[in-house]
C-alpha cells in the first residue's frame, strides 16, 4: 500500500498562524522536507516536533524526487514543508508533486498560510480577478515580462526581495507609468508589518526614506483599474 504526499504550509512570520491539523500531520509523518532544516528547526521544535528532517531545495528536488516516490511506494507518510508559507508556491515543491502524481501517488496539500493573498486583500484593489506572478526573470525575459504585464487589466501580484525593491519600481514607473496605483506589503503577520499604498512614485518615495527590510509582496492595479474605479464613484 502506498504512503501519502502532505504539502504542509507554515506561518509566514507569526507561529500563531500554524493549524491544528499541520501540526497533527507533521508529528505523524514518517519524514519531512524542509526547504532548508536550519530555518525549520526552530518552529519544528517549538510545536514538539521531533522528526526525521531531509533538506529539499532547489538545488537537490530534482536527484532527491526519485527517492522520495520509492519511499511513498514502500508506504512513507511524508510531509513537504518551505521555509513560510505553502510549498511549490515561489518555493520547492512543483516537480516532486509532478512526479508523485506521474506515479498515481496519493498527494494532498493543507490549506494555510501564504504572503500574497493577505496582501491583495489589504491592497484595496479587485481580488475577483488577478494574476500571481511571483518572481519577475531577474534578467533574461524581464523587460519582455512588464512590457506584457503592462496591458494586463487584472490585478498583478509580485514577490520581490529588499535589495530589488526600489530597482522594481523604477522599472515599473517606466513600463506601467509613474501614476499606477500599487500597494506594496512587507513583514507580513510580523512585529514590523507594513502596507504602503498608493502612486508608483509615491511609494518609491517612501522607501528610499523608510528602511527596505524583509520580505516584499507587490500589488499592482490592472491597466485601467483606476479610471473604471472613478467612473463608477460618479454614477448616480
Amino acid at each position: 500500500m502506498s504512503g501519502k504526499l502532505y504539502l504542509v504550509p507554515t506561518p509566514i512570520g507569526n507561529l500563531e498562524d500554524m493549524t491544528f491539523r499541520a501540526i497533527r500531520i507533521l508529528k505523524e509523518a514518517d519524514l519531512i522536507l524542509a526547504e532548508d532544516t536550519r530555518t525549520s528547526a526552530p518552529m519544528l521544535k517549538h510545536f514538539g516536533i521531533e522528526k526525521r528532517v531531509f533538506a529539499h531545495h532547489q538545488h537537490n528536488e530534482h536527484q532527491a524526487s526519485a527517492e522520495i516516490v520509492r519511499f511513498l511506494k514502500e508506504g512513507k507518510i511524508i510531509a513537504l514543508i518551505s521555509d513560510a508559507g505553502t510549498p511549490a508556491i515561489s518555493d520547492p515543491g512543483f516537480y516532486l508533486v509532478r512526479e508523485a502524481l506521474k506515479h498515481d501517488l496519493p498527494i494532498e496539500c493543507l490549506p494555510g498560510a501564504t504572503a500574497f493573498v493577505p496582501a491583495l486583500v489589504n491592497s484595496g484593489f479587485p481580488t475577483d480577478r488577478f494574476c500571481f506572478e511571483g518572481f519577475l526573470p531577474l534578467k533574461k525575459g524581464r523587460q519582455t515580462r512588464y512590457k506584457f504585464l503592462a496591458e494586463e487589466e487584472r490585478t498583478i501580484i509580485l514577490y520581490e526581495s529588499p535589495h530589488r525593491l526600489l530597482k522594481t519600481l523604477d522599472e515599473m514607473a517606466t513600463y506601467f507609468g509613474e501614476d499606477r496605483l500599487v500597494s506594496v506589503s512587507r513583514e507580513l503577520t510580523k512585529m514590523f508589518e507594513e502596507t504602503v499604498r498608493g502612486t508608483v512614485t509615491e511609494v518609491k518615495t517612501h522607501f528610499e526614506t523608510h528602511p527596505v527590510k524583509g520580505e516584499f509582496v507587490i500589488c499592482v492595479a490592472g491597466k485601467g483599474a483606476e479610471s473604471k474605479n472613478k467612473s463608477q464613484e460618479t454614477r448616480p
